[in-house]
């Protein structure tokens, strides 16, 4: 895969040496807040990484590491769509990067993969991911209930998120 080149990011295939500052971003309390994880961050990063299901592209910024956006697909012709999610660096939070992250990997999921149809889910109270998404395109389609266990053990909703090809906002 080529690098995607969005209007302020670059997202590239996320390689090993990428782990360290993949992890040390997870690691962020805003960060980790949201993506969780044990004692070995960096592990569980390198463990996506591996994954064969999951492609994980690197969210670059000036030419530097601030995140990573990851996508999967769902390949049963009768349900076939892609599914995204995406972390950066608090530092770089509330510059419209997520959102051109988020525009650039549908764009190419659209028109080079074929997808008609991309999903995103949120926790129904991560009003700032929830904004990213709209403004990529991306309607809520509803609140699935007690979707994830937090880190406190109990559960939380998530918001099912959807982008038709023909709705993505270039």
């Amino acid at each position: 895969m080529t690098d995607l080149r969005g209007a302020s990011v670059v997202l590239r295939p996320a390689v090993p040496a990428d782990v360290p500052v993949l992890a040390a971003v997870r690691a962020t309390p805003e960060v980790r807040a949201r993506w969780r994880g044990g004692d070995d961050l960096a592990g569980e990063v390198a463990a996506d990484l591996a994954d064969p299901g999951t492609r994980c592209l690197a969210v670059l910024h000036g030419g530097r590491v601030v995140g990573m956006i990851q996508w999967y697909a769902e390949e049963d012709p009768e349900y076939q769509h892609a599914g995204i999610d995406l972390f950066l660096d608090p530092s770089v939070h509330g510059r419209g990067l997520g959102t051109d992250a988020v525009r650039t990997l549908a764009r190419h999921l659209v028109d080079d993969e074929g997808y008609h149809r991309l999903v995103i889910d949120p926790a129904a109270d991560n009003a700032a991911a929830i904004r990213c998404y709209e403004k990529a395109g991306f309607r809520p389609v509803g609140v699935m209930r007690q979707y994830e266990r937090g880190a406190d053990g109990t559960w939380h909703d998530g918001l099912l998120m959807d982008l038709l090809a023909a709705e993505l906002v270039r």
